[in-house]
């Protein structure tokens, strides 16, 4: 038994059965997207066993990208979930036969509160098809599973055309990445177009000094600051060093290096800082990167410091470049 040639004989069928719904996409295709999008409430999709657990996945994928979609189990809705569906509202039926016995249940009801059915089923003389206002066929010639009993085959088509209607509905409708990342604000796209440096940056507790403080109390400040690092403020509060642990170690190396020196002696000085904390904590990573350092200031106009931003914060956040 080559099981190889196994997996690569499934992935044929299964991508030849794709090819070939090509040539069957129809105007049907279009009149279902005009349905759903004069849809005024929500398009709410439902199947029964695996043609469920792809329902699910479409719902979920409509939702994401701009159309307010859930999934609704047909059993659940003859027992009370029923009223879940409401005037203006689509429902997108799926089940290959067209005949299991949960979904064509509930079909009357649909057509008794005249909602507009959408159909995915491989039989157009089947029940769901006799009930749909719109039918998309999902008829395959073969499942990859060697019984022909599994739904393979035309699992993955029914996904296929679940994508293909997120798709469309995404490109006529203008869909952008904002609009995406709008509905996915935890998601790595959604930290990078929305979380700002005032969402991240720390405030409290911030490793300050004065310009006159001792190496060796700066030190300790360093240790309390957790930061590698002390801020050095100047009479009037502003921002003239940073003396970071790089810095300190560098210190020890000199011949005039003295605890009892003050700190900002082996500072640098005037190091990078910003004012704009709305500014995106994916653009501030950029920042840092660039300038190859750990600690973004953030300062007001007159360079009194706000805040601190760490890479290891912008890391541990999951933002990205």
């Amino acid at each position: 038994m080559n099981l190889i040639h196994i997996a690569q004989e499934t992935f044929q069928i299964e991508a030849q059965s794709l090819l070939d719904a090509i040539d069957h996409i129809d105007e049907s295709f279009i009149e279902a997207i005009e349905l759903i999008e004069q849809t005024s409430g929500k398009l709410i999709v439902t199947g029964v066993g695996k043609s469920g657990l792809v329902g699910a996945k479409i719902a979920a994928t409509l939702a994401s990208t701009g159309t307010s979609s859930f999934f609704l189990h047909p059993t659940e809705a003859l027992h009370g979930d029923l009223g879940m569906i409401g005037s203006g509202d689509t429902l997108l039926a799926i089940s290959y036969s067209g005949e299991s016995e949960e979904l064509t249940k509930i079909l009357p009801h649909i057509k008794r509160f005249d909602i507009p059915l959408i159909g995915l089923t491989a039989n157009s003389n089947s029940t769901l098809g006799s009930y749909s206002d719109v039918l998309l066929s999902i008829a395959v010639q073969k499942e990859a599973c060697p019984l022909g009993i599994a739904p393979t085959t035309s699992t993955t088509l029914t996904m296929a055309m679940g994508d293909a209607l997120a798709v469309a509905l995404m490109r006529k409708r203008g869909f952008r990445a904002e609009d995406f990342a709008s509905f996915h604000p935890g998601g790595s796209l959604g930290k990078k177009l929305f979380v700002k440096i005032k969402d991240l940056m720390r405030v409290e507790n911030l490793p300050i000094i004065e310009t006159q403080t001792t190496l060796n109390k700066a030190i300790v400040v360093m240790s309390e600051g957790k930061l590698g690092t002390v801020l050095i403020i100047d009479a009037q509060r502003s921002l003239v060093g940073l003396l970071s642990d790089g810095d300190l170690r560098r210190a020890l190396m000199r011949d005039d290096f003295d605890l009892n020196q003050t700190a900002i002696t082996y500072a640098t000085k005037n190091p990078k800082s910003y004012q704009n904390s709305e500014l995106l904590a994916s653009e501030a990573l950029e920042i840092i990167e660039d300038n190859r350092i750990q600690l973004l200031i953030i300062t007001n106009n007159q360079k009194h410091i706000r805040g601190v931003l760490h890479i290891h914060d912008l890391v541990t956040a999951g933002i990205k470049r």
